[in-house]
């Protein structure tokens, strides 16, 4: 299995190597040579794992011979060994029609714990096996911060640095950040949104000398071991509700922002599993719902929403999806990035757009409409929504047919977002973890939106001794 870059200009690497390039060095995303597709037979045969061993069999089709299946088994047991219910993603019946899979039931309460466990064991296994130093930069809309910080801090010869977004996170998930201690830990608070943060991190990147230089390891979805381990939760899903489906047809709804989970999916479904509707779930920052239903990818404007982590109007991973929508075409994808760079927007028309609408549907939910989910399913089914999962509930009650059923990905615990919770009128019980946030010193570091300023806190950080 060798991998390539969207941008055809790099060449095909390995598992490792693509996993520790991040952004691939033409500025595109990294993705497996050829999809491989899983037989019917094969699905029924996989039907039956426990989640650690699907996990195994589906990363077997893209690890190869890479790393041993022994010492692949032990990184994903010590992953999800922290994982507070056994099955690590258990599905949930609401309704006949609606499925909640919890993928919030790791150390930092949301879904971005699914593969950022195991990238934290697979970096500390590079580090240790190949004498690799190892410093991981990634920005944050909120979880993957907290989750990457759990996976890493304390590990020899891997240093993290985290920029997020200066009071445009909840608290909870600021606090899960910042109040690490860990001297191999660095948290950057930078006055901008997140789509600043990620620009800045992706400048980096692309400055090869400066990566080189300084072992720059990537965290965010654009590595492409994040988008293969949550490829495993679709599987586990489907196979999950499958009897209960009796027949009909299966749909999943995500809650999106940086499109990384949502193409997870599509990389499931081109794998062989029959997903029916891939339901794409955001909120008022709507451009991947204006993409599906009109063909306009173009940014919008900003806004602050009670669903945070989808505060987001740049999709790293569309990049991906575009390339498998222009037919693995990696020059068209360079000119539409290029367009997209030049012009501000990419606009999809006619059959173009019919074929879109064939793989997505998709449903902006307002910030009233998210809040009013939220009260409805904690009074007719005793179940707190958090304000991501509220907008998926929006999104399955939107495009569930009447011979389908739908399994809602929970992307977060609902203590995370108190402060959404709070204006439905609902008092909820923060879980014990969650509660000692509060009580703990914070370590941040707050700075402008200036990629120079960055470099400097990061020089200096490099030069410490941990």
């Amino acid at each position: 299995m060798k991998y390539i870059s969207t941008r055809g200009q790099v060449e095909p690497k390995g598992f490792i190597d693509t996993v520790l390039m991040g952004l691939a060095d033409d500025g595109g995303l990294m993705v497996p040579e050829k999809v491989p597709t899983v037989s019917e037979s094969t699905l029924q045969a996989w039907s039956k794992l426990s989640y650690i061993d699907l996990f195994l069999n589906i990363f077997a089709l893209y690890v190869e011979d890479e790393i041993p299946a022994d010492d692949l088994r032990q990184l994903a047991e010590r992953s999800y060994a922290n994982f507070r219910h056994p099955e690590v993603a258990p599905v949930r019946q609401i309704n006949d029609s609606l499925h909640i899979m919890e993928l919030f039931h790791g150390p930092t309460f949301a879904f971005k714990d699914v593969a950022l466990q195991f990238m934290g064991e697979f970096y500390s296994y590079i580090s240790k096996k190949y004498g690799e130093v190892i410093h991981i930069l990634g920005a944050t809309s909120g979880d993957t911060g907290a989750a990457a910080i759990q996976g890493v801090r304390g590990k020899e010869g891997i240093k993290i640095c985290i920029l997020h977004p200066h009071n445009r996170v909840s608290k909870v998930q600021e606090l899960q950040m910042t109040t690490v201690d860990d001297q191999n830990v660095l948290n950057l608070s930078v006055n901008g949104n997140f789509d600043d943060c990620q620009k800045i991190i992706k400048d980096l990147f692309a400055d090869l000398p400066f990566k080189k230089q300084h072992h720059l390891r990537a965290i965010n979805s654009i590595n492409f071991v994040r988008i293969l381990a949550q490829t495993v939760y679709y599987f586990y899903a489907y196979f999950r509700v499958e009897e209960a489906a009796a027949g009909r047809k299966i749909n999943i709804c995500v809650p999106s922002g940086n499109f990384g989970n949502i193409f997870s999916g599509f990389l499931a479904q081109k794998m062989g599993l029959p997903i029916h509707k891939l339901i794409i779930a955001t909120n008022e920052n709507n451009i991947l719902e204006r993409f599906v239903k009109t063909g306009e990818y173009k940014p919008g404007d900003f806004r602050s929403t009670h669903s945070p982590s989808m505060d987001i109007q740049v999709a790293s991973n569309f990049e991906r999806y575009l390339y498998y929508f222009l037919n693995e075409d990696a020059s068209k994808v360079a000119a539409y990035m290029q367009q997209l760079q030049r012009e501000g927007q990419i606009v999809l028309s006619g059959a173009d757009l019919e074929q879109v609408q064939r793989d997505f549907v998709a449903h902006g939910a307002s910030n009233a409409e998210c809040l009013d989910e939220i009260r409805k399913y904690k009074q007719e089914y005793d179940y707190l929504l958090d304000p991501h999962t509220a907008c998926g509930i929006a999104a399955y009650e939107q495009y569930n047919g009447e011979d389908e059923v739908c399994v809602t990905l929970a992307t977060a615990h609902p203590a995370k977002f108190d402060e959404a919770i709070i204006l439905c009128d609902i008092k909820q019980e923060f879980p014990a973890p969650i509660a000692a946030l509060f009580d703990m010193p914070q370590h941040q570091t707050v700075i402008d939106h200036d990629k120079d300023e960055v470099v400097r806190q990061l020089e200096s950080f490099y030069t410490l001794q941990v």
